[in-house]
């Protein structure tokens, strides 16, 4: 049986260099990828320009602008640096198929097996080095039994370890350990103060098979990956490199520092396993067709869509999943593709109502010469539920049941989408709230579902139609005038019902309630208008009539 093993693959310059993939402009200039830590800004990271000016991890974004004023900084994006990550993981899949994450920035690679199909283990890391080169991307990479001691090996692998003892003076020794302090004091006379290599270079590491001892023990104890408090403690004692502290009675160990300092350790020498965990590949759903000879016609391709689309939804279906968004893509004789987009109100895996959207932008595709292959991709799914899957199945009665209805709802939603957009369609919801203009909530309708309770009915009616309060020319008094001017016409009183006093919501600062307190009027006009009219009294505004509604 071969023996395990492991590879890590850090990039230690992944925040800078992403975005120097994304803004070209960017390369040359010191950049530094900044993000604030206890309302504090600090550097996250930077590329080889601003660590040449001196700046370095951690450091306070107003220090480094003192050290280089030709400092460029963009804010630190987790999300982005998490989905570039994400691709270089598909990328390292050619290498083997066990590769995971490691932290925000590293990428672990079980080898075992695998390095021979690239001439060796060296020949590996000499490709994937150069491939990290063509994606200007810097790397340090590890290669041993385990996977503590490949990360260990990237992240650590020459450095040396900072000696600083106040007994090492000689005049401060005593004569027994003189002779003691003056070999230490040779030992370490090339000793270079780093507790982490910065130095981007061909520095991939190494180790041996069967030879963990030896390459883990003149590495720092902080290439356990252990606690910043339990290292500290462990320089403290003297305890600096890993080897010392294989030498050390496990149980004593164990006893001042607890048990996540020999999970570490044992993690990194084999005694316990640490197994590479990949992400399992997102769900992928796409179907294509080739044709014997090119096609143009609307019907021709309608044909082709009806051949693929049960497939593509059957296997959406399979996964418990709906289609928000599909594309189909038609590749052309001349080599050009012509791409169509439809978006879904609902997720849904039923053909027919797939096929209608479709259908409806079909004669957008310039088929040129002629169309040689259909390709159909759900472009975004997501999970449907059991109560959305049952709309779909037949009921085996004639009658149809709520569902079907709601299912209705969604493709008339789809297919208006197609020639407005979903964002244009809106619904409304019923608010907690007292104000008028409050007392309802507008939502996308192809993102929320229709409320299915009766609306709630205030005390007294409400306008149909609403608007921002318009000026009325009127006495400035509460009292409800007889003859009063709005919008040019003058206006005879026939009748009124009221007044309803609504008052602001004094927890809220609302700018078009600073008029305080309002009467609310319903007053019917001679000429047939049903007007909603209020007197505002002050406030942070000057008091008078103001009409607010039409009862249409």
């Amino acid at each position: 049986m071969s023996t395990r093993r492991i590879l890590s693959i850090w990039f230690p310059r992944l925040g800078a260099e992403r975005l120097i993939r994304l803004q070209p402009f960017l390369a040359g200039q010191p950049l530094v990828i900044i993000e604030e830590c206890q309302n504090v800004q600090l550097i996250s990271s930077l590329n080889g320009e601003a660590q040449e000016q001196g700046l370095y991890l951690g450091q306070l974004v107003r220090d480094a602008y003192a050290m280089c004023p030709e400092l460029v900084a963009h804010q630190r994006s987790p999300m982005g640096e998490q989905h570039f990550l994400q691709t270089l993981q598909c990328w390292a899949g050619k290498f083997s198929p066990w590769v995971g994450p490691e932290g925000g920035d590293a990428l672990v690679v079980d080898l075992t097996g695998c390095a021979h199909l690239f001439g060796g283990e060296q020949s590996l890391m000499n490709v994937i080095e150069e491939g990290c080169t063509d994606l200007g991307l810097s790397v340090l990479m590890g290669l041993a039994d385990t996977r503590g001691a490949a990360w260990a090996l990237a992240h650590f692998a020459g450095c040396t370890v900072e000696v600083n003892r106040s007994g090492d003076a000689i005049d401060q020794e005593a004569r027994a350990t003189r002779s003691r302090a003056e070999k230490r004091q040779k030992l370490n006379r090339n000793v270079t103060s780093t507790s982490l290599c910065t130095e981007i270079s061909n520095m991939s590491r190494v180790a041996e098979s069967g030879k963990t001892y030896t390459a883990l023990s003149p590495l720092p104890v902080a290439s356990l990956r252990l606690e910043p408090s339990i290292e500290a403690q462990l320089v403290k004692l003297g305890l600096r490199c890993v080897g010392d502290l294989l030498g050390q009675p496990r149980a004593a160990l164990a006893r001042r520092f607890g048990r996540s300092l020999m999970l570490r350790l044992d993690q990194a020498i084999g005694n316990v396993p640490e197994p590479v965990s990949p992400v399992k590949a997102p769900d992928y759903f796409a179907v294509r067709i080739t044709l014997p000879e090119p096609i143009g016609l609307v019907e021709d391709m309608m044909a082709g869509i009806d051949r693929l689309l049960p497939r593509l939804c059957k296997a959406i279906e399979n996964k418990g999943k709906g289609a928000r968004c599909v594309a189909l893509y038609a590749h052309r004789s001349d080599h050009a593709v012509e791409v169509i987009k439809v978006r879904l109100a609902q997720p849904s895996y039923d053909p027919r109502c797939i096929r209608q959207l479709l259908e409806m932008k079909i004669g957008e595709i310039d088929a040129g010469f002629g169309v040689d292959m259909l390709r159909l991709v759900a472009i975004q799914v997501e999970p449907l539920h059991q109560e959305n899957m049952i709309g779909y199945i037949k009921t085996g009665t004639s009658k149809p049941v709520r569902q079907n209805d709601e299912n209705m709802l969604d493709n008339l939603i789809g297919r208006l989408g197609i020639r407005v957009g979903l964002d244009a369609i809106q619904q409304f919801h019923p608010a907690s709230s007292h104000i008028p203009e409050k007392s309802h909530k507008v939502m996308a309708a192809a993102w929320s579902t229709p409320y299915k309770s009766l609306w709630p009915t205030p005390n007294n009616p409400r306008p149909l139609i609403m608007w921002q309060p318009e000026p009325v020319n009127a006495i400035a008094t509460p009292q409800l005038p007889d003859i009063f001017r709005w919008r040019g016409q003058d206006l005879v009183r026939l009748q009124a019902l009221g007044p309803e006093r609504i008052a602001p919501e004094w927890w809220l600062d609302d700018p078009n309630w600073r008029s305080g307190v309002r009467d609310y009027w319903i007053l019917d006009t001679t000429d047939g208008q049903r007007l909603w009219l209020f007197y505002g009294h002050g406030g942070a505004m000057s008091s008078g009539w103001f009409c607010h509604g039409n009862f249409v």
